[in-house]
């Protein structure tokens, strides 16, 4: 394998669970509401999915452990914000501190264990090719779910008929509940899913991108899945692009730490995050707006068309 081929497949790994995260918020916020605690969520995925798979020695009870983890999750953080009406930015970066929190705690006794790699799915012939074969026909299941994922989010949200429900109550939850449709079951399964896709992207993260758990692993990844979601204008598509152009940068960082470019690491370290800020600001300039998702101040959330 050329050196080439080798940083696009860590591309390929580093932007697969800001997809499977931003895939979820994007479902959540087209209901109408705002969760911030992507970044708990994937630190309880992380954490809960490698304690059950070192437990139980199984990758697979792992990713169920981690899908259970961030729904439960986001189950709490709909019963605050829905049942009781509580403010959903507030209420959002609780979930984050409470998840941080709790991840630090399960995975403390599990620090320093690591698991094997996941093998991945060998397409015979199609891997063979030069370049694209590996890239596309020999990757583990998690990364040819987030591009399954990224289609039935489309399908779902444009094609179905509760998926345009879906839309019709984050547009006008007023209009949509005058109209006997079931606002509230909507956004608890909207939010659900959400969480559930949190949890599998911190699956992800220690069972296949590390395999190992550590505080603080998520690092800070949630919240470049937020702003995916804003730099996406709520189309599953453009989060695709997005996810890995936001991956590349991730990863290209770390290949100018290691060529030793006379740049601070701390520097090259921040490359994500300023690139997900300059994108959000250029969003914002084309659009003629503020930055910031709407709904963040409590009102309904309005994605745009």
């Amino acid at each position: 394998m050329t050196t080439f081929e080798a940083i696009l497949l860590t591309i390929v790994t580093a932007s697969t669970p800001l997809l499977i995260a931003a895939l979820g918020e994007l479902v959540t916020e087209r209901s109408g509401v705002l969760n911030l605690g992507v970044e708990g969520m994937m630190a309880m995925g992380a954490a809960c999915s490698f304690a059950a798979a070192v437990t139980f020695d199984s990758t697979l009870l792992g990713v169920a452990a981690g899908i259970v983890a961030g729904a439960l999750m986001a189950a709490l953080f709909a019963l605050v914000v829905l049942g009781f009406a509580a403010n959903q930015v507030g209420s959002g970066l609780a979930l984050t501190i409470l998840g941080l929190g709790l991840a630090g705690l399960i995975g403390a006794p599990f620090v320093g264990a690591r698991r094997d790699p996941v093998p991945p799915v060998d397409i015979p012939v199609l891997s063979d090719l030069p370049v694209i074969g590996r890239l596309f026909f020999e990757q583990d299941l998690f990364v040819y779910a987030s591009i399954a994922l990224t289609i039935f989010v489309a399908y779902y949200l444009n094609r179905t008929r509760s998926g345009l429900m879906l839309r019709s109550i984050g547009e006008n939850h007023g209009s949509a509940h005058g109209l006997g449709l079931p606002v509230w079951r909507v956004r608890f399964l909207a939010i659900l899913f959400g969480g559930a896709c949190s949890g599998l992207a911190g699956a992800y993260l220690a069972l296949v991108y590390t395999r190992f758990w550590s505080p603080g692993m998520t690092a800070g990844r949630g919240w470049i899945a937020l702003a995916l979601v804003v730099f996406a204008a709520w189309r599953p598509g453009w989060a695709l692009i997005g996810a890995y152009i936001f991956g590349a940068a991730t990863v290209l960082q770390l290949h100018a730490q290691a060529a030793q470019f006379g740049v601070p690491s701390q520097v090259l370290s921040a490359v994500p995050y300023v690139a997900t800020i300059l994108a959000l600001l250029l969003l914002s300039i084309r659009r003629g707006r503020a930055i910031g998702a709407p709904g963040s101040l409590g009102l309904p959330f309005v994605p745009d068309r």
